[in-house]
């Protein structure tokens, strides 16, 4: 019965009955793998497996230095989880109000230039008080869009809305009424809820218009736009403090935006800006804490409950 032999090798079956002393050829050393070489001693077949080597214990006595040269190298980062909103003192909102840092874009300018030199080449046109309306004058009170069509049209009652335009969470209603819709069409398209007369003239030389706005962060920033088309740099202001913010836009010409909000986080004033561009305004403010608005406005305080007043059997007054 042939057996395997174990020479280094070697590898072949033999018939241990039948092992002359140069039936192996083989190696006695240890392999080296070079130039395809066959054994270089003779002997007999080997059919004991040769015991595994031993592999060398790993010195326990290594120095700390050189374990921690092993060691992967990499760049550790604490990460500080922002802290919570109660956690933080909250300036004042009665802080003096600072106007922001305005910068305008050449869009703006250029647009503003272009209706400049446009409107130099028409007749200057005088409003004076007394004087004829034109034909197609819309009417200035908020919310109505009826057009001067003659005499007969002052004998129209003007439905029209005394308050200002309100945008709040997505919500757009009139501060008078407070008919809130989502759609922006159907905001401007809501009747008037008082009536009167058409005014026709400019009291004050601007007309209270609405106007869309939105926001947007980053973990450093807060941005608001303002969609106000052609806002004029000159009239227009952006004030604030460390909690609110106040907006007074003059675009288009004659018409005239004003916003006022206590914001929700806080903001560091000396890195925030008003960027003025032709199709938008935005109010670009620096949150003085990396942490992350639930929104952009602080929701009003709730009302607390009033102490009920009771009489004793005496009939004096108590506070309940």
């Amino acid at each position: 019965m042939s057996v395997l032999c174990y020479n280094k090798g070697c590898g072949q079956r033999f018939d241990p009955e039948s092992n002359p002393e140069d039936a192996c050829t083989y190696h006695p050393g240890v392999p080296v793998f070079h130039d395809a070489l066959k054994g270089c001693t003779k002997g007999p077949h080997n059919n004991e497996k040769p015991v595994e080597p031993v592999k060398p214990d790993v010195k326990v006595s290594v120095e700390k230095k050189e374990l921690e040269d092993l060691k992967p190298k990499f760049n550790e980062y604490i990460i500080q989880a922002p802290k919570p909103l109660e956690s933080i003192q909250r300036p004042s909102s009665d802080e003096p109000l600072v106007e922001l840092q305005r910068k305008v874009a050449p869009s703006l300018s250029q647009a503003l230039e272009k209706l400049r030199l446009a409107g130099a080449d028409q007749p200057e046109e005088k409003d004076e008080e007394g004087g004829e309306v034109k034909i197609g004058t819309t009417c200035k009170n908020g919310g109505c869009t009826k057009t001067y069509n003659g005499p007969k049209t002052d004998e129209e009652v003007c439905l029209y809305h005394p308050g200002v335009p309100i945008f709040h969470e997505g919500m757009k209603y009139w501060s008078c009424c407070k008919k809130k819709t989502s759609d922006f069409n159907s905001f401007l398209s809501q009747e008037g809820c008082n009536k009167g007369s058409h005014q026709w003239r400019k009291d004050t030389g601007k007309k209270v218009a609405p106007c869309r706005f939105d926001w947007h962060q980053t973990g450093s920033h807060v941005t608001m736009s303002i969609y106000a088309k052609n806002s004029n740099p000159e009239l227009c202001s952006v004030e604030a403090n460390s909690t609110s913010l106040k907006i007074h836009l003059i675009f288009e010409g004659d018409k005239e935006f004003e916003l006022k909000m206590d914001l929700w986080g806080v903001i560091d004033i000396s890195k925030s800006v008003l960027n003025m561009m032709a199709a938008k305004v935005e109010v670009v403010m620096k949150k003085a804490e990396p942490m992350s608005w639930a929104r952009l406005d602080l929701p009003p305080p709730k009302p607390q409950p009033t102490n009920e007043k009771t009489e004793n059997q005496d009939g004096e007054k108590m506070i309940a």
